[in-house]
């Protein structure tokens, strides 16, 4: 293998000028047998002997070069095979051995070869040096045959990205992530901040990982976008660079809406690294025209809460005949601010200056812009009136805390219309959460299912995309032990909530749904007559035919005698028993 197709891993030293670099003489990679012409065959001698004196160094692959320098330094074979003898200990056959044993005697052949990779793996994490994996290419010349080797293999790959991860300046595991990207397994290394140094691999990592998101849909942005925002938000440099990227690709009538909504996720996510987040997604909105804008909304962020000075100097700005870009407004941690200070329960917004709060939540929510060359073409406000007045009215509701239970059913018509605007179901969902949050809340509501959880119904009924927040909070209300309240109380209560998660199954958001009961069963920490009334629901609701996926996830839990063993007769004429049977029938997954 030539050491020339190695050279370049642009792995220079930073202060060294490139061109200085090429002018260079290469550092010729010491040669043992030129460096013996200067040396007495005793010395030679000594230094191979001292070699095979180490142990199991018969298995080392520089045994044949130390026996040539040695014989050839006029050693004698005797001395030679007494020490190879004598240090031989033998770990790799006994492992071989141990492992045939337990092979013999019935354990499974995979399940043995997994044992051994993961206790090696152990040992190899542990004693790992980076300085004596660097000498590996002064040694070899070039790359290692038994490299190539390992890095087709899995198990090793995932070896090397957590050494990566544990040493990231050493050079010989930054060109094997390399060596890995380039082998085509980019798609692996996406939570490996070794890719991140790395211009050429970041950038096929970044490429694999996007063009997964966009195939897999929902489910793999919800999947892959907590290790995808790690990675682009791992630095600046790679923040810049990702999000640079992304804002070009956006702007794309072929999947640019997905590119747009990872652009404001990883934008969200990188939101605690510091102010550069904000100024570079400000740069990237065109904020240097509008510099007066762009420090109203630097001063808001970084504080953390709006205030009306701020507001009003954005509001003169998107109220002109020529607004800037809407994009400017519609930055998460903005957007996040106007929904805790409108939708807050008990919230207090200047009655002066509150349509300016309401007119620009609604602008960064209902205006299209269309651009051509950089230029905007169209600016399109038909739905910013209707979404404005959507806004203050739910405001108008929400911030009234006086309001609770019964009292809010007159006004239930009005506020489901406002509902159906995505922005005030965010904001109501928002509402929902502190409220109903609050230890005394429930202690204060009679109703058998308080007007908040229904409202969370509707929002769901018009929200598809919402579906998964809506989950999140009634996982936690689930979980809540709620102590403040009687046992029984707490029994119907989260009855209650239950049946609001049957509500979401029914709307199609089944799997995450089940998956969440599965892993209740799987925990046992919940009473198992909330999961038998669970079951009844879904029974009650469901027909053939059904997904393999579903029945994977519910089967465990409908054949679980401690939940439906109650719910089956004799005659087998029963939902469980029909269900089980539909199952076995046109199903052969199940357990």
């Amino acid at each position: 293998m030539d050491p020339d197709d190695y050279g370049d891993w642009d792995y220079d030293h930073p202060d060294v000028d490139q061109d200085d670099a090429e002018e260079e003489e290469p550092e010729e990679v010491p040669d043992p047998y030129k460096e013996d012409e200067t040396k007495d065959d005793e010395v030679i001698q000594r230094e191979c002997l001292k070699a095979f004196a180490s142990t199991d160094y018969i298995m080392e692959s520089g045994v044949f070069k130390d026996l040539k320098r040695y014989f050839q330094s006029g050693g004698t074979p005797e001395q030679v095979v007494l020490l190879l003898s004598e240090n031989y200990t033998a770990v790799a056959q006994t492992v071989n051995l141990f492992a045939e044993w337990l092979i013999f005697t019935g354990v499974n052949p995979t399940e043995v070869q997994q044992r051994v990779e993961d206790h090696l793996k152990a040992i190899l994490i542990k004693h790992f040096d980076p300085k004596k994996a660097d000498s590996i290419f002064s040694e070899e010349g070039g790359t290692p045959a038994w490299l190539e080797i390992m890095i087709q293999h899995r198990t090793w790959r995932s070896l090397f990205y957590k050494l990566a991860e544990a040493h990231p300046d050493c050079l010989m595991l930054n060109f094997t992530i390399k060596l890995i990207s380039d082998a085509g397994y980019q798609g692996e290394i996406g939570n490996v901040s070794t890719a991140c140094h790395e211009i050429e691999v970041f950038t096929k990592v970044l490429q694999t990982t996007i063009n997964k998101l966009l195939e897999g849909g929902e489910d793999a942005v919800i999947k892959h976008l907590p290790e995808f925002s790690k990675m682009v938000c791992h630095g600046e440099h790679t923040y810049l660079y990702a999000q640079m990227l992304m804002h070009l690709l956006a702007k794309d009538k072929d999947g640019g809406s997905i590119i747009r909504r990872l652009y404001q996720e990883v934008q969200n996510a990188g939101k605690n690294k510091g102010e550069g987040v904000t100024q570079i997604s400000l740069a990237l909105s065109s904020a240097a025209a509008y510099p007066k804008a762009c420090q109203a909304l630097l001063s808001m962020i970084s504080r953390e809460a709006l205030n009306t000075a701020d507001i009003t100097v954005l509001y003169k700005f998107y109220s002109a005949p020529d607004p800037p870009p809407v994009e400017l407004i519609r930055i998460p941690q903005l957007l996040d601010l106007f929904l805790r200070t409108l939708f807050k329960p008990g919230a207090v917004v200047n009655s002066e200056h509150r349509h300016k709060y309401t007119y620009l939540l609604a602008y960064s929510a209902s205006v299209h812009e269309i651009y051509k060359k950089e230029k905007r073409s169209s600016l399109n406000k038909d739905e910013l009136k209707s979404t404005s007045t959507a806004i203050e009215k739910a405001h108008s509701i929400c911030s009234n805390d006086q309001k609770v239970g019964s009292e809010l059913t007159a006004e239930l018509t009005a506020f489901y219309q406002c509902v159906r605007y995505p922005v005030v179901a965010l904001g109501v969902l928002y509402w929902v959460d502190k409220t109903v949050t609050d230890p005394a809340y429930f202690q204060r509501i009679t109703d058998h299912t308080p007007l908040h959880l229904i409202v969370l119904d509707e929002v769901v009924n018009c929200h598809p995309l919402i579906h998964g927040k809506v989950l999140d909070l009634l996982k936690r209300l689930f979980e809540d032990p709620y102590p403040q309240l009687d046992v029984l109380v707490q029994m119907e209560l989260k009855k209650t909530i239950l049946d609001r998660m049957v509500h979401l199954l029914s709307k199609g958001f089944v799997v995450p749904v089940v998956q969440y009961i599965a892993k209740c069963v799987d925990q046992l920490d919940t009473d198992m007559s909330l999961i038998r009334h669970f079951v009844t629901e879904v029974l009650d609701m469901i027909a053939p035919p059904y997904t393999s996926e579903f029945v994977h996830l519910f089967s465990p839990i409908i054949e679980n005698q401690d939940i439906t063993g109650t719910l089956r007769n004799e005659e087998g004429k029963d939902p469980v028993s029909n269900f089980i049977v539909h199952c076995k029938t046109n199903f052969i997954m199940m357990t």
